[in-house]
């Protein structure tokens, strides 16, 4: 008898249905000399380090970095029962083979190898590979099932990334955690993709806009532009040299241009238009497309290739004549047996062209809708157009204009009727150039008017997913191995990327605004506080480049490890020594923040006696009955402490003089000393009649610098906080 392992239930029902395993029991099929089962995902994981030593429960960093000298397995949560069903299923004395049938890729691979390694089991197994779940594709893959030694490599680079993951998450989270006493969250690919998506929001909070401004010719039956120009002076200069002046034609070029029809969807770019077109999450593009091919309506989802293979042309172009008898089928442009590992593209199955498809949900419907009309527009012909370009000169100054016209819409009137039925705006980008009158090179014009435009430079926009995911694709992978062009470069894979923005957004590292992923607070002192090598994109790349290089047999695992090993190692040592001064406050932590720590930029809380900086290693606090302000008779509010935060000064009216016995008015500025908060008071004077006679206040220069801002005051009085008031606050606790 022959045990199949699927990697979910209603993957083995659809199979056993084939096979014929029609009878039930609980936790499986059986019937026609076959039982089928399931893992229900992952069933066996690695072991947090708890398991390896009870001292580990508690964080520190003494204890760090945590290495297993021998690696330990266990259960997932709420997995035993299907485990125990799959542990007897597999040392069942009728169970002669087992043929793996969980999800082809490297972690189905993984899924199912470490269920066997733990049960201890020895049979032999096969691999069913299919990239569908048709009922042919089923009994083709059965006909032409695998040896699953073949596999063995893919395992190793599948428990390699597993390990090396939990090497640089686990010891890389109680080490920032314990030094910064909040729980903060590091992962291999987590961590640089949240290093771009702060370093994106950093560009569009730190931009200066600049004005720019073109000048506009009207010749009458056109209009030409200027280049752009920095200086408005500039702008009104060439208006002025333009004046009574003629327009000749220096150059009028015409070219029949063409765009080539798109490739077929991979996971990647299907996650990407699903957001600019639906709104819909990486995430949820993912399980909509699962859903479609757990139902037999498209091909297998977790793939990074765009074409097809040799042996599918003839299936494929079926595939298009039955959408439409009419279609010119270009199937040969989509075909590269070179760039198709794993799995082929996504592309509609030829039974969900006769199924009937209500009952799926209408977000269902929408991707599967997605996905069928690629398979179209990348089957159909080019996009074929007129581009003409003018440039016109007043003497030696350049002035140009350009037009389109549209030949044949080709692949872009598909496009155009989805996104019509989906009642969104049609592709009209070549509307929006002018069509240019017939011109002929030396053709001289008069200037009927000039206008002067005014622009301003655009920061980069926010990160979507939409352009998070290109960005994680494209990520560090310009310095590898050009060679490898699937599950090679970037930062995770595309089976992964979905799931590591989901949990940026768990753990608080970033947020939606609509469909913007912007980076918080806590995110955004995270990245600063993490070394480059941790959050570098071009290192995680050369991981996965590394671990495609171990499943094809081209490197050690091994050496890997070694290296990984040797990081953190590094890390825990060296870290400490140039740890960042900053405190983390949680997305619920709803104190008020004052102000920035003048010390450390951490944030400034009011408690009941004072306001304390929430960085545990920073002693910054400003009390609220300080001798310096209660001797003055003089009440410290909060608006005032916010001033000082910013400003480093306030202009205080009503501050009394026991010496004089009289109120009067001083800046008071915040002196701190790196261990004590002091106060200077810095007078000024009224200017005289002969001066104006207004109230305007002169600062009187002081003896000392006061800030970089004030470094010609002197003081006519300066009064300092004494230090044994600090230190009488210090004893008394400064939080």
């Amino acid at each position: 008898m022959k045990l199949v392992i699927a990697e979910k239930p209603s993957v083995a029902r659809t199979i056993a249905k084939i096979i014929g395993a029609n009878k039930k029991q609980d936790g499986y099929l059986y019937g026609n000399g076959y039982v089928v089962s399931w893992c229900v995902g992952h069933l066996v994981g690695l072991a947090n380090p708890d398991e390896y030593d009870e001292k580990y429960s508690k964080w520190k960093y003494e204890d760090l970095p945590i290495i297993p000298d021998e690696w330990t397995f266990v259960l997932n949560p709420g997995t035993e029962k299907q485990y125990r069903i799959l542990e007897r299923l597999m040392m069942s004395d009728k169970t002669d083979s087992i043929v793996v049938a969980t999800d082809a890729g490297r972690e189905g691979e993984l899924i199912f190898r470490l269920v066997y390694n733990m049960v201890g089991s020895n049979k032999p197994f096969e691999r069913l590979w299919i990239s569908s779940m048709e009922d042919s594709a089923i009994k083709e893959g059965f006909d032409n099932l695998k040896k699953g030694t073949d596999y063995d490599r893919l395992y190793e680079s599948a428990i390699a990334r597993a390990k090396a993951d939990w090497l640089v998450g686990m010891n890389g989270t109680r080490l920032f955690t314990t030094l910064y006493y909040s729980k903060l969250t590091i992962g291999r690919v987590q961590t640089p993709t949240l290093a771009m998506i702060a370093e994106r929001d950093y560009k569009i909070n730190n931009f200066a806009q600049d004005k720019f401004y073109h000048i506009e010719l009207d010749l009458g039956e056109f209009k030409v532009k200027s280049e752009r120009l920095e200086k408005e002076v500039d702008a009104k200069s060439l208006m002025e040299f333009c004046q009574g002046k003629k327009a000749i034609i220096s150059q009028a070029k015409k070219e029949n241009k063409k765009n080539k029809p798109p490739l077929l969807f991979d996971l990647t770019t299907l996650q990407r238009e699903a957001n600019r077109m639906f709104s819909y999450t990486a995430k949820q593009t993912l399980d909509y497309t699962q859903n479609l091919y757990e139902k037999k309506l498209v091909t297998y989802p977790r793939t990074d290739s765009r074409y097809i293979t040799d042996d599918m042309q003839e299936t494929v172009k079926e595939l298009v004549h039955i959408i439409d008898t009419d279609a010119k089928a270009n199937i040969k442009r989509i075909t590269n047996n070179k760039k198709v590992t794993d799995h082929h593209a996504i592309i509609p199955t030829k039974y969900s062209l006769s199924t009937n498809l209500s009952a799926l949900t209408k977000q269902e419907r929408a991707v599967y809708e997605l996905i069928k009309t690629k398979l179209m527009a990348a089957t159909s012909t080019d996009y074929k157009y007129e581009q003409v370009t003018i440039v016109a000169k007043v003497e030696d100054k350049k002035f140009k204009a350009s037009g389109k016209t549209e030949l044949d819409l080709g692949f872009k009137k598909i496009e155009n009727d989805f996104k019509a039925r989906l009642g969104m705006k049609k592709d009209n980008k070549a509307k929006t150039e002018s069509t240019l009158p017939k011109i002929t090179k030396n053709d001289e014009y008069d200037i009927v008017a000039m206008n002067q435009t005014e622009g301003i430079t655009s920061p980069p926009k926010h990160f979507t997913e939409d352009t998070l995911l290109s960005a994680m694709e494209k990520a560090g992978s310009e310095e590898l191995d050009k060679s490898l062009d699937t599950e090679k470069k970037g930062l995770g894979t595309p089976a992964t990327r979905a799931g590591i923005i989901e949990k940026l957004l768990k753990v608080g590292y970033i947020e939606r605004q609509k469909k913007n992923l912007l980076v918080t607070e806590k995110g955004e002192s995270l990245v600063k506080v993490v070394p480059d090598n941790l959050k570098s994109a071009k290192k995680t790349s050369e991981w996965e480049n590394i671990l495609t290089e171990i499943s094809s047999g081209d490197r050690d695992s091994a050496e890997f490890m070694g290296d990984i090993e040797k990081e953190v190692v590094e890390l825990v040592k060296e870290y400490p020594s140039k740890k960042v001064s900053i405190a983390f406050r949680s997305p619920n932590d709803k104190r008020e923040v004052v102000g920035k720590c003048p010390r450390c930029t951490s944030p400034i809380y009011e408690s009941e006696k004072n306001y304390y900086c929430g960085n545990r290693d920073c002693n910054f606090s400003i009390w609220k009955n300080d001798r310096f302000f209660e001797s003055k008779k003089k009440e410290l509010t909060k608006p005032m402490v916010k001033a000082l935060l910013e400003k480093g000064r306030i202009k205080c009216a009503n501050l009394y003089s026991e010496k004089k016995d009289k109120y009067y008015e001083a800046y008071v500025y915040l002196v701190d000393t790196g261990k004590y908060v002091n106060y200077k008071l810095v007078f000024f004077k009224s200017k005289t009649a002969d001066e104006g006679n207004n109230k305007e206040k002169k600062e009187v220069k002081t003896k000392k610098n006061i800030n970089s801002n004030e470094n010609n005051i002197e003081d006519e009085k300066i009064e300092i906080n004494n230090d044994d008031s600090n230190k009488e606050a210090e004893n008394q606790g400064q939080k």
